[in-house]
């Protein structure tokens, strides 16, 4: 089975409002997906047609390769949820809740024991097992929750905001957690916005809004296609402000006109295929900084007072190699180096805002 869901036009109506709009999207198995979305956009109401609790308005989809209309009670069997609120018992204590579950899917006593103690370990919450639920601190309750949603081994484990609220040291472990289970081959979506948690997990992220897909791609390849539509957008900016430069000069004067060409060559300078390279030399001196204002590679050099020095250079392959051999070759001690690309949510703030200023065409 190549995908573990699939949806086709999957669409869900509340009288004339349209919560999800002919949703087509494609989760490979055994990977980590990551579904987001503003509050509103549809995402909830995406995962309850997948966890088959309402119903499709019209389309439908395929969870561990059934349909979640004509086969819901299959497609229960295979999936596990470990919702954003803990819904266990309280009054119950960990083993017990595990076993209700474990009862609800009918294990056998000796297979639900021996899977409950292995979770349980697995998670390591073992140590609480004899504890009431409600005793439990945030992060205890997730993994029984966890323990609890995997006791019938589903193909595909759902998770809603995870680690909210949660300290970092609990974060680190239940991230951890996800990872070991999706390498014993088990699908994971996770809805989160956290966009450090997904960027971290994921291999591929879809972002709905407004019902509709907005994004669909692996979180590189998402970043890689904000990056290309800022140049083409910051080309075109350009490119009118030099059309409007030319039609200025026809009616200037030569010393103007050589203003204006000065101009324009700044804006052709700013609107080559550059990225930012930020590095902090220890021993930065004016002798390496004016070695380092020579190189071709190099348009700009901002120096900071800590040592550390941001540059804007020619986005090639060559190019991060030349400039720190050069600070290597000139005596420089090199402790940090990192380039600037957009963040996971500065594609999500951009994505869910084009939509918002598209509008959203439900043809």
């Amino acid at each position: 089975m190549k995908y573990a869901i699939e949806t086709f036009d999957l669409t869900k109506k509340y009288d004339e409002f349209t919560a999800v709009d002919a949703l087509n999207m494609k989760i490979d198995n055994n990977s980590i997906f990551g579904f987001l979305g503003p509050n509103g956009a549809g995402k909830t109401t995406t995962i309850k047609m997948l966890t088959c609790l309402i119903k499709a308005t019209s389309g439908t989809g395929n969870v561990a390769g059934y349909d979640i209309t004509n086969n819901p009670n299959e497609v229960r069997e295979k999936i596990g949820m470990v919702p954003q609120l803990v819904s266990l018992y309280g009054d119950l204590t960990v083993r017990e809740n595990v076993y209700l579950c474990a009862d609800f899917y009918g294990l056998p006593t000796d297979l639900k024991i021996s899977r409950a103690d292995e979770l349980m370990e697995l998670v390591d919450i073992k140590y609480a097992q004899n504890k009431l639920v409600k005793q439990l601190s945030g992060g205890m309750k997730q993994k029984a929750s966890v323990v609890a949603s995997l006791i019938h081994q589903p193909d595909i484990l759902f998770l809603d905001e995870p680690t909210i609220g949660l300290d970092p040291t609990t974060k680190r472990v239940l991230w951890d957690l996800v990872e070991e289970l999706n390498s014993e081959g088990r699908t994971i979506i996770l809805c989160s916005h956290d966009m450090y948690e997904v960027e971290l997990l994921c291999d591929g992220i879809g972002i709905i809004n407004n019902g509709v897909l907005a994004a669909f791609d692996t979180p590189r390849g998402l970043k890689d296609t904000m990056i290309k539509e800022q140049k083409e957008l910051k080309s075109t900016k350009d490119s009118n402000v030099i059309k409007i430069m030319e039609e200025l000069r026809k009616e200037s004067s030569v010393e103007d006109s050589a203003a204006f060409d000065k101009i324009k060559e700044n804006i052709e300078i700013r609107n080559r295929d550059l990225k930012e390279l930020s590095v902090m030399i220890s021993n930065l001196d004016e002798n390496m900084l004016n070695h380092l204002n020579k190189l071709p590679s190099i348009h700009e050099i901002v120096e900071h007072d800590s040592g550390r020095i941001v540059m804007d250079i020619e986005s090639s392959d060559e190019s991060v190699n030349q400039i720190i051999s050069a600070i290597i070759t000139n005596g420089g001690n090199i402790t940090s180096i990192a380039t600037k690309d957009p963040s996971l949510e500065d594609v999500f703030m951009s994505v869910t805002a084009k939509k918002e200023e598209e509008g959203v065409d439900n043809e």
